[in-house]
């Protein structure tokens, strides 16, 4: 389930997420918050007909994820990317403030959504309005940000249930892992198709 907030130009999409590393399969999970583009679409019916709205090009990410085999609450693998290339984001950035104050750290990051824009090399058309728009909802996005933090999702069947419609990329990141061995199976069965173990 995705939380989306739109804008004339942009939209703060919130949800939560469920990774597994690659090259050592340690499990991180927590608030995902992405940045993107509001594609323009041209008029199409009457005054009273719905509008198409298209939520595509990503342009910011934070991850405010914790280790599954850390500390809850601790956000000790919460990184962001400042931008992306095409769809894929580019390499994982670390900050202080992203672990110790995570959500006053995105608080203020959605104050500046021309900032990000510019960052990622995106021009918006009107970046005052951006940012008076995302700014005057950025307690609201934070907020929802909190209600898929790590510390509030205690168990497999919670994280299955909040990133279910994710599973295609669970099942890429299984494919994909250097060391399966080190895999927590109990902890990824949900994803697991019927039978595996």
């Amino acid at each position: 389930m995705e939380h989306a907030f739109v804008y004339n130009e942009v939209a703060v999409l919130v949800r939560h997420w469920f990774e597994i590393d690659l090259s050592d399969s340690h499990l991180e999970h927590g608030a995902r918050i992405e940045v993107r583009q509001v594609a323009p679409q041209p008029r199409r019916g009457s005054e009273s007909a719905a509008q198409k709205v298209v939520v595509d090009q990503p342009m910011w990410r934070a991850d405010l994820f914790d280790r599954l085999d850390g500390t809850p609450g601790a956000f000790d693998a919460a990184h962001f990317h400042p931008y992306f290339v095409g769809v894929e984001p580019c390499d994982r950035h670390w900050d202080d403030a992203v672990t110790t104050t995570p959500w006053e750290w995105l608080r203020t990051r959605l104050t500046d959504v021309a900032g990000i824009a510019a960052a990622a090399g995106v021009q918006l058309r009107d970046p005052a309005t951006a940012n008076e728009e995302v700014g005057a909802d950025a307690e609201a996005i934070v907020d929802a940000a909190r209600n898929r933090a790590p510390t509030l999702c205690g168990s497999a069947q919670r994280c299955h249930a909040w990133t279910r419609d994710a599973e295609a990329a669970v099942h890429s990141m299984l494919g994909s892992l250097a060391r399966p061995d080190l895999l927590d199976r109990d902890r990824v069965s949900p994803w697991l198709p019927a039978g595996v173990a």
